[in-house]
């Protein structure tokens, strides 16, 4: 059957599904003391944060407005998957479920499956592009749905931030009952429960935070040689390419795939962050 895949502008998506007609992002959108920056194509990164560090504020994100989704949901695909931030994290899912009504007044039922990552960035890369193999393979509708599912329970999100000052101001760290203060060099390695940001461990430095991090991704894998190994960075590839041989000398994965941040991972992660899913 035919298919779509509707994510938010927190997945990261390799540069070659952007001109696929199967996949459509719609945008969050940033805000850096009075000026609104849209999370679409004409994102510059690098403006972006530069913007960030000169201002006394912190940066803030808003979600789609549900009519955004509703729009995405017209299409001729019989199926569509919809991937959204965590809604721990976001009102984007809550906007992509009230879309999902708007659309079913309007139009009628449609099979439209709409999940709530417990994520972010590369998480919803993940399911997005499993939910496109999955619908290449011919799966029915229900039995992609309950695939997806189980793939996102299981599914670990892991990251090292610089700073974490972004995500403490916005009340992003709401599960997180003890965490060290950036200023002491004390790097916190972070992880997602159901959605909710925790701190995992932590160590003196980002390099030993980011070997920390490698090595617990190692530990924890499940049958790592039949999945892919995603990593996103904010700014910094040669972080993200230590990463990934930190975490392939110790198991065998069966892709690896590096992509820098969009808008919101950038605002969340701030130059030099790294996230790690598998």
């Amino acid at each position: 059957m035919s298919y779509k895949i509707v994510v938010d502008s927190c997945c990261e998506l390799p540069a070659q599904y952007h001109q696929d007609e199967h996949y459509e992002i719609v945008p969050l959108g940033l805000e850096v003391e009075d000026e609104l920056i849209m999370d679409d194509e004409s994102f510059d990164q690098a403006s972006f944060l530069k913007k960030v560090a000169e201002s006394s504020k912190c940066p803030r994100s808003f979600c789609p407005s549900p009519e955004k989704f509703m729009e995405a949901y017209r299409t001729e695909a019989e199926n569509i998957f919809v991937f959204t931030l965590s809604a721990k994290l976001s009102g984007s899912y809550n906007s992509a479920e009230v879309g999902k009504k708007l659309y079913e007044e309007k139009y009628g039922k449609k099979n439209i499956f709409i999940c709530d990552s417990e994520s972010a960035s590369c998480g919803e890369s993940q399911q997005a592009l499993l939910a496109a193999r999955l619908s290449e393979e011919g799966l029915p509708f229900e039995e992609i749905c309950r695939k997806l599912t189980d793939y996102r329970d299981h599914m670990k999100t892991y990251f090292v931030l610089d700073n974490l000052e972004t995500l403490r101001k916005n009340g992003r760290l709401t599960g997180v009952k003890a965490l060290v203060a950036s200023t002491l060099s004390i790097k916190p390695v972070m992880g997602s429960h159901k959605g909710e940001i925790i701190q995992l461990s932590q160590a003196i430095g980002i390099k030993k935070a980011l070997a920390k991090m490698a090595d617990t991704v190692a530990k924890e894998a499940v049958d790592p040689d039949k999945k892919t190994l995603m990593i996103t960075h904010c700014n910094c590839r040669e972080r993200a390419e230590s990463v990934k041989n930190m975490i392939l000398a110790r198991i065998k994965c069966k892709d690896v795939l590096i992509m820098d941040t969009r808008g919101v991972s950038s605002m969340y992660a701030n130059d030099g962050g790294v996230i790690v899913t598998l």
